[in-house]
């Protein structure tokens, strides 16, 4: 029986790495399946993890129809008996009906990865829909920490090593803070909460005080 399955988590928490992973996993058992991915940070129509791995993938745009895409291959006869879909927060709650039907009425496997919400701490409107009609959710394992070395939950945008709430929803950044580009940072709810920051905390906080040593 196939189902539609949203692994998530917060940034870095390994899920373009598991996203790999399983489509390797598929792929070495003989079933052929197709990877789509949205606004990677590696560039258009890649799937990359931080650990340096990536593959082709097909980059869904909001105009973007997975149902009709599905449909014509099989009908040009190919075959596809799985979708590996990644950066899923980003597709339209349209495009995740499409991919639910793709389970419904093909009963092709869709695999969903993707972080469940924004700077703001809220919904992004593809995790919403996915959240409505996954058959079942997974909790990445893999702990991403906060700089206090608690496990982080939010996800946080920030310039110049400030935490920033405002602004548009989609903004393509990395984790790596550099000058007063626009970065991102993954905290615990009570950092979130205060906005406080690893650079705001090296600079407001005395050593003693730091985790690690003080080297965050």
């Amino acid at each position: 029986m196939a189902e539609l399955l949203y692994f998530t988590g917060t940034m870095d928490c390994g899920k373009s790495t598991l996203a790999l992973q399983l489509n390797h996993n598929h792929a070495a058992r003989g079933r052929l399946g197709k990877i789509f991915t949205s606004n990677d940070r590696a560039g258009e129509s890649t799937l990359s993890s931080r650990l340096g791995l990536e593959a082709t993938a097909i980059e869904v745009k909001p105009d973007f129809d997975f149902w009709q895409y599905v449909v014509d291959e099989l009908t040009q006869g190919g075959r596809i008996d799985y979708v590996v879909a990644d950066e899923a927060q980003f597709y339209q709650p349209e495009q995740v009906d499409q991919l639910a039907r793709l389970v419904d009425e093909l009963q092709i496997d869709v695999f969903c990865f993707g972080i469940l919400t924004d700077f703001r701490a809220t919904l992004f409107p593809g995790s919403a829909r996915l959240v409505e009609l996954a058959d079942r959710m997974e909790l990445l394992q893999v702990e991403a920490l906060c700089w206090c070395g608690e496990r982080a939950t939010h996800n946080a945008r920030t310039v110049g090593g400030e935490m920033v709430t405002e602004g548009e929803q989609l903004v393509v950044g990395d984790m790596v803070t550099n000058a007063a580009d626009i970065a991102y940072e993954v905290l615990c709810r009570r950092h979130h909460r205060r906005r406080l920051t690893a650079a705001r905390a090296r600079a407001t906080l005395s050593p003693e005080v730091l985790p690690f040593g003080g080297a965050l």
